[in-house]
């Protein structure tokens, strides 16, 4: 199972998340700050805190969970190549509000007097339910009597963030889900939301250098631009003089809501094999030239 090509092409929202939770959390670390940066009942609550929601939703309080949860956020810029920079950044935004109030809610229910886990909690595990529903399981097998998928290895790494911090992650974790599941349900018509043009041109200059550029690709491939896919690097097996088998319908229109175009799509699959994470490379790759 892949993300697409490797880097942060198209996925400028990814690349300003990975390098501020990077920054911050070694900067919390250097300032023998990392212990305090998890909110906590006496913080949010009683203290009234306010400015502590800030690192806490992006730095790590240690090494091993800012490790994973890099990878993580790394992994997830699928979304961001599927729907866009700009509805990707409405996504972003509400799996961390949103997800930020219902764990301040559990803090105030709970009264509990241990910190809560610090970092993108609640945009990572919001992840793990497109993750779920929309990318497909393309490969299965078996190790130690028990079955695995492609998807095993994205799932034990999540498990693997809520280990490490232990009891303190659940709740994050958990509000974090629950984020990802209103956002799928389009409450309160989320998913219909985009950020002006006027914003999204200022924070592309500020931040993004390569929006603009990817932008122009991506209209490309929507504006039902002929992709020329003989010329490709990247060759897959041939099947002699065998017709390949019409690509299915299901998988042509999982690919169109991706945002590419339908004759793209055919194309790129009969060239994968109908194999659609490797089609859905192609039509990446295609972006690129």
């Amino acid at each position: 199972m892949h993300a697409g090509p490797s880097g942060f092409h198209n996925a400028p929202v990814t690349r300003t998340l990975v390098i501020t939770s990077a920054i911050l959390t070694v900067a919390a670390g250097l300032r023998g700050r990392s212990h305090r940066l998890g909110l906590s009942y006496q913080d949010t609550i009683e203290n009234r805190n306010i400015w502590k929601f800030i690192p806490s939703v992006f730095a790590f309080s240690s090494s091993p969970e800012l490790i994973i949860g890099l990878y993580l956020l790394y992994y997830f810029r699928v979304f961001e190549r599927q729907i866009g920079s700009n509805k990707y950044s409405v996504f972003v935004l509400f799996s961390l509000i949103v997800s930020t109030a219902f764990e301040v809610l559990a803090l105030a229910l709970l009264k509990d007097s241990r910190t809560s886990a610090a970092g993108p909690y609640g945009l990572i595990f919001a992840s793990f339910i497109p993750f779920y529903f929309d990318i497909p399981v393309t490969s299965r097998f078996h190790m130690f009597g028990i079955n695995f998928s492609d998807k095993s290895a994205i799932y034990f790494a999540g498990f693997q963030l809520l280990l490490c911090a232990w009891k303190s992650s659940f709740v994050p974790g958990i509000c974090g889900a629950l984020a990802g599941f209103l956002f799928r349900i389009n409450a309160f018509g989320i998913r219909k939301l985009k950020f002006p043009k006027k914003i999204t041109s200022v924070i592309s200059r500020l931040f993004f250098s390569s929006a603009s550029s990817s932008h122009a690709s991506r209209a490309n491939i929507r504006g039902h631009t002929h992709v020329p896919y003989a010329g490709r690097q990247r060759n897959y097996p041939s099947v002699g003089h065998i017709p390949m088998p019409e690509p299915p319908e299901s998988s042509i229109a999982m690919l169109v809501s991706m945002g590419f175009n339908s004759n793209a799509a055919r194309q790129a699959l009969m060239q994968a094999r109908n194999d659609i994470n490797a089609a859905t490379n192609i039509l990446l790759e295609a972006q690129t030239r």
